[in-house]
């Protein structure tokens, strides 16, 4: 009978994405800051790919699994930063269901593959660190071509098969998702089917693809740290535990809050700050990675050093 019931209402062909509209007040400050946001992170990120792939210096498995990560943050920031910024300005909030399915493929597709990236990236530090003889042996081409094929391929696969079985929900009702973008749990509330099954496989894939690697990063860093104490020179201690817990913040605010929105118990309080959350994984992990992972490090700035001065001089020819 209730399935007869919602059978027979009409299918919407696009959801309203409230996102911060409970907020008018604000919403010409929010467009400004994250239209800044949005340049610096893809400024940021285009120029460490652009390195990583000109100098000869920067081909190696540490620079090779960095080109990786900015790359998937360049299109990363761009499944979503460019639909908020044109909903702030033009204050439609609308999109298709089609879209909205286009959207929650490649977010989920790429926030998981940036999962099994900082894994490997801490297993290529974890090495170096604290099996520096067994590097070059281990960490070789095809190990980290092997390494970034399978965090891409792997999570796009499973993105398709959760999009296609998305796909056989039907919608009637309501439209409004009271998010920024479309993410899995308030799309699939929004369906008037039973959504068990989707539930249990959403919850699967989410332990799947952020609980492991999350386990995996943190084992590699303590092992990171626990070699970093026995460093004899206190300028050293201090030195490569700047750089190891800058590294280790960012990790543990990204998985932390994909743990609370994704993995942990739903409680009021919860569900209502999720979309303060989202904006630490989604805006603020793109934006601070470069500046983390690769400006503050001394060959990346003196590849730039080196880029600047090439670019200079050419400039000079036509002057």
């Amino acid at each position: 009978m209730a399935n007869t019931e919602w059978r027979n209402q009409t299918t919407i062909t696009e959801f309203i994405l409230l996102g911060f509209g409970g907020l008018p007040a604000l919403q010409i400050l929010l467009f400004l800051l994250l239209l800044v946001i949005y340049v610096v992170t893809m400024a940021g990120n285009i120029l460490i790919i652009a390195l990583v792939v000109a100098d000869q210096h920067l081909h190696t498995p540490m620079y090779f699994f960095l080109g990786n990560l900015s790359c998937l943050e360049t299109c990363y920031t761009s499944t979503i930063l460019p639909r908020m910024l044109a909903s702030l300005l033009t204050g439609d909030r609308t999109i298709s269901v089609i879209g909205c399915f286009v959207q929650l493929y490649f977010f989920g597709s790429l926030v998981g593959t940036e999962c099994y990236l900082l894994t490997a990236m801490s297993y290529d530090r974890y090495l170096a660190i604290c099996k520096p003889l067994h590097y070059s042996t281990h960490m070789n081409e095809r190990f980290c071509f092997q390494l970034a094929a399978g965090s891409w391929i792997s999570t796009f696969l499973v993105a398709t098969i959760i999009i296609f079985l998305m796909s056989q929900l039907t919608f009637c009702g309501p439209s409004e998702i009271d998010h920024f973008f479309c993410d899995l749990t308030p799309v699939i509330n929004l369906s008037c089917g039973v959504t068990r099954k989707m539930e249990l496989v959403t919850f699967l894939s989410s332990f799947l693809f952020i609980l492991p690697p999350f386990l995996l990063t943190l084992t590699s860093y303590v092992c990171i740290i626990n070699a970093i104490l026995r460093i004899p020179s206190s300028i050293g201690r201090r030195k490569a535990f700047s750089t190891c817990s800058s590294h280790l913040i960012v990790v543990v605010t990204f998985y932390g809050t994909l743990i609370i929105v994704y993995i942990s118990p739903k409680t009021k309080m919860l569900q209502e700050l999720n979309k303060v959350f989202s904006v630490f994984y989604t805006v603020l992990t793109p934006l601070v990675n470069p500046l983390i992972y690769c400006l503050r490090n001394k060959e990346v700035m003196e590849a730039l050093r080196k880029a600047a001065r090439n670019f200079m001089a050419f400039m000079s020819t036509f002057i």
